[in-house]
């Protein structure tokens, strides 16, 4: 199914109409607008990577918002959702996304996805990966390519924006991009925060902090420089 909104054109997954999300892109709202509004106007030179794409109701607008060959990375795990960001991206005209048909993770391989409640209803946006493969029969679920961010992206990317939508699983893609993230200190937009011992050990020590929230997301910065960083070594 087909929609619209101010940003584009979308290719809605039929399963998926209960979803909040594809409720507003069907009514021709823009979902998530904050989060989508702040993530444009980040340094438009540099790459996003934006994980939990489903049917790509923020391609278009993170796209648009790139300049000269700055590109959205875009990556997507369910069979269903992938092909319809596919479409969407195909409506659109949109050259500088490279979509990515496998969930972020902490290393290479594959897992398994869950892409319907317990009652057998689709999930869409909220299909989660399982992390107990003793209850994969409880929900429908499908087996997914993993992919570390680090090994994706090659390290002459500078990357402006890493965002997270992948229920409950942030974590595990950021530790499968640490290298990016010292590399390029992105700003971090994540539906769930990292535990926050793993915080303090990995994101504190480059000076990010949690900004505050931006929809259901929270807005975590970078606030040292290199030179800081270096100063604060030499001191150590």
């Amino acid at each position: 199914m087909f929609a619209t909104n101010q940003h584009g054109i979308y290719c809605v997954p039929r399963s998926c109409l209960h979803r909040p999300v594809s409720r507003a892109v069907l009514r021709s709202r823009v979902w998530e607008a904050d989060t989508l509004e702040l993530m444009r106007n980040v340094d438009s030179h540099g790459d996003i990577v934006h994980a939990g794409t489903f049917f790509g109701d923020f391609l278009p607008a993170l796209a648009r918002s790139r300049r000269d060959d700055a590109l959205v990375w875009a990556f997507e795990p369910s069979r269903e959702s992938y092909r319809c960001a596919q479409v969407t991206v195909l409506l659109n005209d949109l050259e500088n996304v490279v979509l990515t048909h496998a969930a972020l993770d902490a290393n290479g391989g594959t897992g398994l996805l869950a892409t319907s409640d317990r009652s057998g209803r689709p999930t869409g946006g909220a299909s989660h990966m399982i992390r107990d493969p003793s209850s994969a029969g409880l929900r429908t679920n499908e087996e997914v390519r993993l992919v570390s961010l680090d090994d994706v992206i090659a390290r002459d990317r500078h990357v402006a924006i890493i965002q997270l939508d992948v229920e409950g699983y942030e974590q595990r893609a950021l530790e499968g991009a640490m290298g990016t993230i010292e590399r390029c200190r992105p700003l971090l937009v994540l539906e769930g925060l990292p535990h926050k011992s793993w915080f303090a050990a990995n994101l504190e020590p480059l000076g990010y902090r949690v900004d505050g929230p931006v929809n259901s997301n929270a807005v975590v910065g970078c606030h040292r420089t290199d030179e800081t960083l270096r100063a604060a070594g030499a001191s150590g």
